[in-house]
């Protein structure tokens, strides 16, 4: 296993200069940005992460493009979709950039470390100033000011992935934060581009990652969601801990009421990682487990590294161990040379297995993996009927799973208040499940006794105790 290694001082400090030019140079002005993000929570955490060297600049936030004086969208290139998303709005803001050539355009993330359509971005849309990558979010600072000063900029290397420490955050207010162990991946699942751009693994030290989670419960965080691609294959080489071993360290975290985590590999599982969550109190009872098929044949295409046995084995630990966990999932219908009786084997298996909810995706080819060059390759039309059983057959599968909750008592961690009518709090169990019940804003950061009374689509109903 590759040792960890820190993004050189140099470079941090030359960002925190350049951030320092930025600022004086501004003589008191508040120029504003606006960040739109597309993807996963590591996108969003990236996005604070942007919020916060924006800042540290002397940019203040927008609430729209239309106020901004720098917009940056930070791109996922999981999802096809996701892509001709970007291009379409970048292109939208030619008459913007016509309109006021001092507006600053900037295009970083997932995307943007694919070299090929990095490339293609910057020719297409010469208005465009900026373009980077996901290894170099650091030097913002640097990159920033050389656009200021009239450059268009387009920076992606093809690094180890250097783990940055102490880059500033502007976080979303909150009682619940997110906060980053590690990155990248090793699993190369043949339908996913997420290694080639985010790297292979690294992980940050336990000690670093448990002062983060000490500020932000002094900042007023109650709960945590540990976020990595696969956090089951934690390791801190320096510290010889693994994940079960960094979980329990954060549920030490004075001030922190609840732990969550995700995602989680089925191949990395580990029955230590399902004692943790049966004796931790804090550690709450969800586990994120992306099943993608209920095929044995499918899984090995995919380069999942476990069987339909193996991972309802795991359920069947968990269950045993954890009665009361909450299982969600993500699943992919329609991958290359996926037949009826394949896709039937996904059904019955989300039936056995009973989500609280199954994040479902037709697949969608992405230009480097193995499986865009497989052949028997699904038509569109048989991966929408596909889709559309699946996702009836898990709605079935969440409303037998609300149901039992009815009548039944649990504290909730309100998050915010809905005041679309009568004003009804909100927050989750320590499951995955939300509860709406009536309440107002001074409920927030509280812990509430809450019986279940009903249920909603995808919620539950519930009234103070």
């Amino acid at each position: 296993m590759r040792k960890d290694i820190a993004v050189p001082k140099s470079e941090l400090d030359s960002a925190r200069k350049a951030a320092e030019r930025i600022n004086n140079n501004l003589s008191g002005r508040k120029p504003a940005y606006f960040i739109e993000t597309y993807g996963c929570q590591m996108n969003e955490h990236d996005s604070e992460k942007i919020a916060g060297i924006l800042e540290s600049c002397g940019y203040v936030p927008s609430e729209s493009k239309a106020g901004a004086n720098i917009i940056f969208f930070n791109t996922c290139c999981v999802r096809d979709h996701a892509e001709k998303k970007v291009f379409g709005n970048i292109g939208a803001l030619k008459k913007a950039k016509d309109e006021d050539p001092s507006l600053i355009i900037g295009v970083c993330g997932c995307m943007m470390q694919q070299k090929a359509v990095a490339d293609k971005l910057f020719k297409r849309f010469p208005y465009l100033d900026m373009v980077f990558g996901t290894n170099e979010l650091h030097m913002l600072p640097n990159l920033l000011e050389k656009v200021l000063e009239g450059e268009r900029v387009e920076l992606v290397r093809d690094m180890e992935g250097e783990i940055a420490e102490g880059l500033p955050v502007k976080r979303v207010e909150g009682v619940s934060q997110f906060v980053t162990i590690m990155y990248g991946c090793n699993n190369f699942c043949s339908y996913c581009i997420v290694p080639y751009v985010r790297g292979r693994e690294r992980s940050r030290s336990v000690k670093s990652i448990v002062a983060e989670v000490e500020a932000l419960s002094q900042e007023g965080a109650k709960e945590i969601t540990l976020l990595g691609q696969n956090v089951n294959s934690y390791y801190s080489e320096d510290e010889n801990a693994d994940f079960p071993a960094l979980l329990r360290a954060v549920c030490k975290v004075e001030g922190i009421e609840r732990v969550r985590f995700m995602t989680s590999h089925p191949k990395d599982l580990s029955d230590e990682l399902i004692r943790v969550m049966a004796e931790e109190s804090k550690a709450c009872h969800h586990i994120h487990l992306p099943v993608q098929s209920g095929s044995d044949r499918i899984l090995k295409l995919m380069n999942r590294h476990y069987d339909r046995k193996k991972y309802l084995s795991i359920v069947e630990k968990l269950n045993s161990t954890v009665p009361d966990a909450e299982l969600t999932t993500d699943i992919i219908v329609g991958f290359p040379g996926e037949t009826e009786e394949d896709f039937e084997q996904t059904l019955e298996l989300v039936k056995e297995v009973g989500y609280s909810a199954a994040y479902t995706f037709k697949y969608s080819p992405r230009a480097g993996t193995k499986a865009a060059e497989m052949p028997d390759q699904i038509p569109d039309d048989v991966k929408k009927d596909r889709l559309k059983r699946l996702n009836d057959v898990v709605a079935e599968g969440l409303k037998r799973g609300n149901d039992k909750y009815i009548g039944k008592e649990g504290v909730v961690l309100v998050e915010g208040c809905d005041r679309r009518g009568e004003p009804m709090a909100f927050g989750k169990l320590p499951s995955f499940k939300m509860v709406y019940f009536p309440g107002d804003e001074s409920l927030i950061g509280t812990m509430q006794n809450v019986r279940i009374t009903g249920t909603a689509k995808n919620s539950l109903m519930g009234e103070l105790i």
